[in-house]
């Protein structure tokens, strides 16, 4: 234990008029919405990486915050998971996700790297069995260190695909041992700075078969959760491989993946796209891909990724309308892959950041179920595309019959109005 929450009860559930900041306004985890409660559809996670491992630097700036697990000893690395399980129960989410990185310090050698993640992730399974807290997933940090500046698996030397392998292989096993019930892969560094010095096709290859070695490793020890890909454009490369949803479907594809590997979606990198996020999610969905998410925000005029807690429940009950749509998270949850602002000092601040964050992805779910069981905007939709279930042989013909019909008929098509303004005023009947 330690007393770095000290005072901090657990939040509960109040109702919408509490004026109790420690307490929950939306986010009743027992509430039922179309058969599920609330805790089962949101399945929500806290991430170690900016929550305990991020230290409050930009990129004018270093650390701004302190906190006492900060050091490079495997004593600080219990610390930081004691302070990590404090708040995951006073929140009372379910699920936490990580980084290698994060959990433990690197070591001066590989092996002693993958020791300490062992040590700590055997660690991690102890406050795992006194919670109930569950591993949501894991993955592997290759892009903070040196070593990666020019990628991993994409990476010019192979010397650094081979350390990569055995890192993955690594973090795999200690998520498997810890019943995690996804691992995602983020190329944050597999991408290029300039086609100067890159070779596009050998390092998209390399990338295709690193990723089938992923998958047979988890097959081989028997890992039953879900591999995830995280898309993202750019950031810190000029160009990432893994841009948006529809290219990597088209990358899972070449390498025929696209039945092995599903995505994990995050708010932040659906915008840098140039896509909003209920996009992605139904790109994904339509092709079977969609399975997790990472909640968070942009800041709109600064155009980077400054993983802000979401705060808007318009935009997220959008998102949370898609999921449901595609049938609602099977091993995927809500994970919030946000951060502090730098000078939100306290405790108390990553306390109520993720709160109020919990609270708009409630308020957000429950407006879309009721947007869904109302159906009224699928009826719009189908509306729109009504004559195509007459007229769907058309697609069955050629150009020639198709151009005969319409001279023989005189077709002459009138533009109908897509009512955007309608179905607007329609959505926020919701909210």
């Amino acid at each position: 234990m330690t007393d770095f929450f000290k005072g901090i009860a657990p939040l509960r559930y109040e109702g919408p008029d509490t004026t109790n900041e420690f307490a929950f306004r939306h986010y009743d985890p027992d509430e039922v919405v179309m058969g599920r409660t609330l805790r089962d559809h949101l399945r929500f996670s806290v991430t170690w990486w900016h929550s305990f491992a991020w230290e409050g630097g930009d990129p004018f700036g270093g650390r701004t915050f302190e906190r006492p697990w900060f050091g490079d000893t495997m004593d600080h690395a219990r610390l930081k998971a004691d302070a990590a399980f404090e708040l995951f129960t006073i929140l009372g989410v379910p699920f936490y996700a990580w980084h290698d990185l994060d959990l433990r310090p690197e070591g001066a050698t590989f092996s002693e790297s993958r020791d300490r993640l062992t040590e700590i992730t055997d660690y991690l399974g102890q406050k795992q069995e006194e919670t109930g807290v569950r591993l949501l997933w894991g993955t592997a940090n290759m892009f903070s260190h040196r070593r990666w500046m020019a990628g991993s698996a994409t990476n010019p030397d192979p010397e650094v695909f081979l350390y990569a392998a055995a890192t993955v292989k690594a973090c795999l096993d200690d998520t498997k041992k810890l019943g995690g019930q996804n691992y995602v892969l983020w190329g944050g560094r597999e991408g290029y700075e300039t086609l100067l010095n890159t070779d596009l096709k050998r390092e998209r290859q390399q990338a295709g078969r690193f990723l089938c070695m992923v998958v047979d490793y988890a097959k081989k020890i028997g890992f039953d959760g879900t591999i995830l890909i995280e898309p993202k454009p750019q950031e810190p490369t000029k160009h990432q491989y893994d841009f948006d949803v529809a290219t990597v479907y088209g990358f899972l594809k070449d390498f025929g993946l696209e039945g092995e590997v599903k995505m994990n979606i995050e708010q932040g990198h659906a915008i840098l796209a140039g896509h909003s996020f209920e996009h992605e999610l139904a790109m994904a969905a339509s092709l079977g891909l969609l399975g997790s998410i990472d909640m968070n925000r942009n800041d709109y005029q600064s155009g980077w990724d400054t993983d802000q807690f979401p705060n808007n429940v318009p935009e997220v009950m959008l998102a949370y309308y898609e999921i449901l749509k595609a049938g609602g998270f099977t091993t995927g949850g809500t994970n919030f892959d946000a951060k502090l602002r730098r000078q939100s000092l306290d405790p108390e601040d990553l306390v109520l950041a993720h709160a109020g964050a919990m609270d708009v992805c409630a308020a957000g779910l429950k407006a879309a179920a009721r947007m869904l069981e109302d159906g009224e905007l699928e009826r719009r939709r189908a509306e729109r595309y009504a004559d195509w279930e007459r007229e769907g042989a058309i697609l069955e013909s050629d150009l020639e019959t198709l151009a005969a019909r319409v001279v023989r008929e005189g077709i002459d098509p009138r533009p109908r109005s897509g009512r955007q303004e309608r179905l607007e005023n329609l959505v926020n009947r919701y909210l």
